[in-house]
């Protein structure tokens, strides 16, 4: 498995599917009516995050990114994985 097929996995199989899964948590704390102006700009930016994803899953597979950066997106999105449980 190439590093960029690593990157293109990691992020449909895990980031794409933990940032889907954040988003219904937000959307449900809006349907019931106790969120406030933070969570509605949590919202906006966790979309806009899973945009950038998504984005980039078609820059994988026009082959934009080479191995270099691939291994840095791999490595910040682990180290952001990790920041998010030590919360």
């Amino acid at each position: 498995m190439t590093i960029q097929e690593e990157l293109e996995n990691l992020i449909k199989n895990e980031v794409l599917i933990e940032i889907e899964d954040y988003i219904d948590e937000l959307f449900e704390i809006i349907a019931a009516k106790k969120d406030d102006d933070n969570i509605k700009e949590e919202l906006k930016q966790i979309q806009e995050m899973k945009k950038d994803f998504e984005e980039m899953l078609v820059d994988l597979t026009h082959g934009d990114i080479d191995d270099e950066e691939c291994k840095e997106i791999i490595d910040e999105i682990n180290e952001m994985r990790k920041e998010d449980l030590e919360d």
